[in-house]
């Protein structure tokens, strides 16, 4: 058995620091780096796709919402154009500064709340699709493991991976917790790395009201900005290997 690690990336901006890029690039096999529209400007982009080019660390654009103010978690409703606009954009700048740094964008994944709409908004997710595919349709989408997203994705024709979350709480449909409630965001770092690794040998998750929830992923998210992350990274990456599971990207 074998799994990528990925990571939300390249999101300070200025003097206001989010993040530990240093610490968790060394542990993740796939770096999702923000864009510009939730998070992330120029150079510390650039810095980022720059230790992540030195340690073979693969590299996707974060794409969001054009939301710097709400960090990329508030819904909006864009048109079709727009969306597909804004994404194309966001893709065609990360690329550029990859390109500078010695790489290119190998995989695409949706922010906060861009994400969480298309994983069940079939409109939304058909202007992302489109998108990806105007720009390269070899690149892979990250989608929420088990949701509509993934198999409306793979009938466009895009490679799909499909991706749990390490420290947040899930519902029993699969969906995530919303952020604005108490337990959706996990902090104890031993607890965390064994539920990872329970998820992976029995295909699934206990949701937060304590039903069994099957998730089948490919690549395990690792918050850079939840406290504790770097000693969580750290633990789920030695839980993992005890378990003789191995860590490889899945964009190789």
């Amino acid at each position: 058995m074998f799994v990528d690690l990925n990571s939300d990336l390249g999101e300070s901006f200025g003097s206001w620091k989010m993040g530990n890029d240093a610490q968790i690039l060394p542990v993740v096999t796939s770096a999702n780096i923000a864009c510009g529209f939730h998070a992330g400007d120029p150079l510390g982009i650039l810095k980022t796709l720059q230790q992540a080019v030195k340690l073979e660390v693969s590299i996707g654009a974060h794409v969001s919402y054009p939301d710097l103010v709400g960090f990329g978690r508030r819904n909006m409703d864009l048109s079709r154009d727009e969306l597909i606009a804004d994404v194309l954009y966001q893709i065609s700048a990360l690329d550029g500064l990859a390109k500078v740094a010695g790489s290119k964008v190998k995989y695409v994944k949706p922010h906060g709340a861009l994400y969480n709409t298309i994983a069940k908004d079939h409109v939304q997710a058909e202007a992302v699709i489109e998108a990806i595919k105007m720009y390269n349709p070899e690149l892979v989408l990250v989608a929420l493991a088990g949701s509509n997203l993934v198999q409306q994705a793979k009938a466009s024709g895009l490679n799909v991976v499909s991706e749990a979350f390490a420290d947040r709480a899930y519902n029993s449909d699969g969906s995530l917790v919303s952020r604005r409630l108490d337990g959706a965001v996990l902090h104890d770092a031993d607890f965390v790395a064994k539920r990872v690794v329970s998820m992976l040998e029995k295909g699934g998750v206990e949701s937060i009201d304590g039903i069994f929830t099957p998730i089948q992923a490919d690549t395990i998210c690792l918050h850079g900005d939840t406290d504790g992350a770097l000693q969580m990274s750290v633990a789920i990456k030695a839980e993992l290997l005890k378990h003789n599971i191995q860590i490889r990207p899945f964009c190789e």
